[in-house]
């Protein structure tokens, strides 16, 4: 990922020119002669490409069609866990005993990290249990444990899926089992994973783990692997998961990162785990080869500084209240523009806060973004002395 905002300070890279109060700031990249790849052809039903930091859509098939999660469930499982453990509402040392609710889906033949009837198990295996083994079993009693019952702790799925802004998803368990009123997106599915590496990053590096080992009752330990079959690649793939159903087929989600660049796939409907594996792959690939994305600025790091009139200083700094990243296809960034738009100088007083400028993004002189300027410091008026030599300067000189 570029660093725009630096260049913007300190590059010779870029040219300044200040008409009518203007002032215009112009990116010039050269031309690198990246070779440009075609929209890749996926064989799946559904699927989404995003890009973490700005959100952008990299690409997309049906990414709205209505798709059973399966296991991709999980996801949001772990994550209502994880909101408990960081408002200490819970603890990973924390034990729940087993149901036989619970223990009768590692006898249906689903996905299980086989745990027994009475067992007491922790919160930290059974979240292990559920992210590395996918285990039903283990979904069961982590939701019964928290909420009293796997019903309850649907309806807390369902409230973490609102907040999340995931309009077109129902969850009715924990797991992912087959049930046609457990639904969801693609769409979803990725804002739920980047809302999990976001807001946990702890936490996630569960998702990377390849191996988890039960000490189960009754019989040898149980070591299973991670289902995630790119996390074995070592290419950068650090989570999500995997799913399966009859109905479905074969789906996935997972995140690629590399250096400070994250993307998130999430894709549906494949009719064997090879495609799975092979086209999720192709997808992460394309969307590192083909985009790139450019920090525009920086809440609370990136200041620009801008010409003020009858101020106690010249100068005041403003500053975005956000981060602004950028998502551009490669073959597009020679048509990139930046330009930072006010009408100055700007007249103090001025107060923090206070919108002052305007950052134009634009491609081949169409605008793809108007970000909001705003004054990161209080600037108060001169004197009236003071104010009245700068105007007689100004009338005189043209200078303030």
């Amino acid at each position: 990922m570029i660093t725009l905002s630096s260049k913007i300070l300190d590059s010779k890279n870029w040219i300044f020119l200040s008409m009518n109060r203007l002032l215009i700031l112009i990116i010039l990249f050269l031309n690198l002669g990246l070779k440009i790849y075609a929209k890749p052809d996926i064989q799946a039903r559904t699927g989404i490409l995003i890009d973490f930091h700005s959100d952008e859509v990299l690409f997309e098939l049906d990414s709205d069609t209505q798709i059973y999660p399966a296991s991709m469930t999980k996801i949001m499982t772990a994550i209502v866990a994880f909101d408990l453990l960081k408002k200490n509402k819970l603890s990973l040392d924390d034990k729940f005993t087993i149901s036989e609710n619970a223990w009768r889906l590692s006898q249906a033949g689903y996905s299980s990290m086989f745990i027994m009837i009475n067992d007491q198990v922790s919160v930290e295996n059974l979240l292990k249990g559920i992210i590395i083994a996918s285990g039903n079993d283990a979904c069961v009693a982590l939701a019964e444990g928290i909420a009293g019952s796997e019903s309850n702790f649907a309806d807390m799925m369902n409230e973490k899926a609102i907040e999340i802004g995931m309009t077109s998803t129902n969850f009715t368990n924990a797991s992912g089992i087959n049930d046609p009123d457990n639904f969801s997106t693609v769409r979803d599915i990725a804002l739920m994973s980047k809302y999990l590496i976001k807001n946990y990053p702890t936490y996630y590096e569960l998702f990377a783990e390849k191996t988890f080992t039960w000490d189960r009752t009754g019989g040898e330990p149980i070591k299973q692997g991670n289902r995630n079959p790119l996390l074995y690649k070592n290419i950068g793939v650090d989570g999500v998961k995997t799913g399966y159903l009859a109905v479905e087929k074969y789906s996935l989600a997972s995140s690629m990162i590399k250096k400070d660049r994250r993307v998130i796939a999430v894709v549906s409907g494949f009719d064997t785990k090879n495609l799975r594996s092979t086209e999720s792959l192709k997808l992460l690939n394309w969307g590192f080869r083909n985009t790139n994305t450019f920090e525009i600025s920086k809440k609370g790091e990136t200041f620009f500084e801008l010409d003020t009139w009858l101020g106690r200083k010249n100068k005041i700094k403003a500053s975005t209240k956000e981060d602004y990243y950028l998502t551009i296809n490669k073959k597009d960034i020679s048509h990139l523009t930046v330009t930072l738009e006010y009408l100055g100088p700007i007249s103090a007083p001025i107060q923090e806060g206070t919108q002052i400028a305007n950052i134009i993004v634009s491609k081949k002189k169409e605008i793809i973004k108007k970000l909001p300027l705003y004054a990161a410091e209080d600037l108060k008026k001169v004197n009236f002395f003071r104010s009245l030599i700068t105007s007689l300067n100004y009338l005189i000189w043209g200078d303030v």
